[in-house]
């Protein structure tokens, strides 16, 4: 049986299958996407969308659909599926569907009557190319197929509408035909594996209509632009191969093209491989092969700290050491650029916030401990020294180390942490002066960093850091502990934050904590209690004031719950490594029902990876982006140490 399998009572229930998402990606940043039904529902679903750099810096939606036709005896049978205004759908398509497969190739069976057609669909690898292959199991009579391509030519942060300028013409390619709609846009190549007939009979779809905008309360309708139709028979038993993309391509390749894809896919059969088959997903390289992370799809770019969160978990636990030192060749060459004061040469966004540099050291600390600390230190330890002096003599603009040990950051006016929803241009919780997981985090590299002084021989160093440690413990107890068994979020001189918050698990969670054992215990168990849910952590308390928990509604209603309650996979893996850190193997069977939380998503939201956030209240439901790097990193590196715990006697 599939794993990632769904009956026909599932897809021909819109309720069920539309809040269920499908997301293809390749190396550069482009994408297919959709709901299980091929009914588009954000204005970031389609068929083909990719980056323009010639344009700008988002990504462009040129394919947003492919509605298929099976005709036979003159009687048409329409597969498509829109929503258009109104709460109207059609052509209603949806109903034909008998089953849909994803554990391989995303699969869909359709039934009509006595064809029976099966549509599978795959992103090239290192092409922005989305292959479709269509196979007629079983038909008792002639069949004709007709495709119908809904056209967009659009930033995935705006939409399309009926309009003059829009070219409508064409050119005739190997078995298909190639088009452009606005100057500065690539042509869309649409190629058929087979020969066909192109019949020119442009309109404009209008109306067509995106829940998922209208519950976030923006516009949430456009027009999409048909140039005509492809038309051509097919035979039971055979396969025709649908190819679009920016560049042309052999038709008669197609197939084997589609095959060799095919061949190097990891079969999604259990919970593990889904999470690999996530991991990979947000691999991105740019033409001068520098290598990245993006955050998370659809809307996200590679952003440093998420970069250095996600790189352990997406790359080391799945035994996937090359891509970490990929990633992180760029990723020091960005930091290094920025340490010097020099523009940036990569495609990194906010390296400029202040715990950047912190997360790199925790991300090295992750790699020395994979790979060994002689090996480690020799590839990454000039770097580490390079850091901790840059945020020892001051280099960075918004980090300042203080007498006493700790870091101060200044965050009142702009958003300085992983907390960084806005409102009316202020963060909407200004952390500011001594943050928790910063100081946390600066302990932790510092003990790291004279440790790895202290094998390297260098006494002096080791002593230096030895001492400086000695210090930012004292300060952070003295600091942060308070007398009902927590940590304070944030103090800022008389300004202290009693909110009960995860960010003090990272004091208990990293190799070196400054906490002792029953302090790192209580913070633990203060955590159950308050934050821990079957999706993580929670951002907030629910008996903290402003607990916010549905990230739901208006874009301002949502910035103001995003850190406030909502549910966050990736802190939950912390969480998960202080409970084994602290009690070992006793609380393995407790962290393996924690983990069926995160598989119960699988095929729920996004199929096959883990959505950005969940409300922090039941049902517990996905909200915001459908993939989220560090959410599937996370869930990760917790298992590879259940799998280093079990082990242990």
């Amino acid at each position: 049986m599939s794993y990632l399998r769904f009956e026909k009572a599932v897809m021909t229930n819109l309720q069920e299958s539309l809040r269920r998402e499908l997301l293809r990606t390749n190396r550069s940043g482009a994408y297919s996407s959709s709901t299980l039904v091929d009914c588009n529902t954000r204005k970031y679903h389609g068929l083909l969308v990719v980056p323009v750099p010639e344009l700008d810096d988002e990504n462009h939606v040129l394919l947003s659909s492919l509605d298929c036709t099976v005709i036979q005896h003159g009687a048409e049978f329409n597969l498509g599926l829109h929503k258009y205004q109104g709460n109207t759908f059609s052509p209603n398509g949806h109903k034909y569907i008998r089953e849909f497969d994803a554990s391989l190739v995303p699969t869909t069976t359709y039934r009509v009557g006595g064809v029976i057609l099966k549509k599978e669909a795959i992103f090239q690898a290192y092409e922005d190319r989305i292959l479709i292959r269509y196979t007629l199991v079983d038909a008792h009579s002639a069949t004709t197929l007709r495709f119908r391509p809904f056209l967009a030519f659009r930033s995935v942060r705006q939409f399309t509408h009926e309009n003059a300028t829009a070219s409508r013409e064409y050119t005739p390619v190997d078995h298909g035909i190639k088009t452009c709609m606005y100057a500065g846009y690539p042509d869309l190549y649409m190629q058929f594996s087979k020969k066909n007939e192109f019949v020119f009979m442009p309109d404009w779809y209008r109306g067509i209509e995106y829940p998922k905008e209208q519950e976030r309360g923006y516009a949430s309708n456009e027009d999409l632009y048909v140039p005509g139709y492809f038309e051509m028979p097919i035979k039971k038993g055979e396969s025709i191969i649908f190819a679009a993309s920016t560049s042309q391509t052999k038709a008669t390749g197609l197939k084997k093209l589609f095959d060799d894809e095919v061949g190097v896919r990891v079969p999604r059969d259990n919970f593990y491989h889904c999470l690999v088959t996530a991991a990979h997903q947000f691999h991105n390289r740019k033409p001068n092969d520098d290598r990245y992370l993006l955050a998370g799809y659809p809307w996200f770019k590679a952003r440093a700290r998420d970069t250095f969160i996600a790189l352990p978990g997406l790359t080391l636990s799945i035994d996937e050491r090359d891509y970490f030192e990929l990633v992180m060749k760029t990723a020091e060459k960005g930091l290094r650029e920025f340490m010097e004061g020099k523009p940036l040469s990569v495609k990194i966004y906010e390296i400029e916030q202040p715990d950047v540099p912190l997360w790199a050291v925790w991300a090295i600390q992750q790699y020395v401990k994979d790979v060994g600390r002689d090996e480690g230190f020799k590839k990454y330890g000039q770097l580490l020294k390079d850091i901790v002096l840059f945020i020892e003599e001051g280099g960075h603009p918004n980090l300042r180390l203080d007498e006493n040990g700790l870091l101060y950051t200044d965050g009142r006016d702009k958003a300085v942490t992983w907390m960084n929803s806005t409102a009316n241009g202020r963060p909407v919780v200004p952390r500011s002066g001594y943050i928790v997981e910063f100081n946390a985090l600066w302990y932790n590299a510092v003990k790291f960093c004279a440790s790895m002084a202290a094998d390297l021989n260098d006494q002096e160093s080791a002593a230096h850091l030895e001492q400086l440690a000695a210090k930012v413990k004292q300060s952070f107890v003295e600091t942060f502990v308070n007398e009902y068994g927590y940590l304070l979020d944030y103090v800022d001189g008389v300004n202290m934050d009693w909110s009960v918050r995860p960010n003090m698990i990272f004091a208990v969670a990293l190799d070196y904590s400054p906490l002792s054992q029953q302090q790192m215990k209580s913070v633990v168990d203060i955590c159950t209690r308050e934050l821990l849910t079957p999706k993580g952590l929670r951002s907030l308390s629910p008996k903290s004031g402003g607990y916010n928990p549905m990230y739901v509604g208006p874009q301002t209603q949502r910035d103001y719950a995003y850190h406030q309650g909502t549910a966050w996979p990736w802190l939950g893996g912390f969480y998960m490594e202080a409970c084994l850190k602290l009690y070992k193997r006793s609380r393995l069977s407790f962290i393996e029902r924690q983990m069926v939380g995160y598989e119960d998503e699988i095929d729920y939201h996004a199929i096959g990876t883990i959505s950005e956030l969940f409300d922090g209240n039941p049902p517990f439901h996905g909200r915001g982006a459908m993939a989220f790097a560090m959410n599937v990193a996370e869930i990760l590196r917790t298992q590879k140490l259940l799998e280093k715990y079990s082990y242990q006697k």
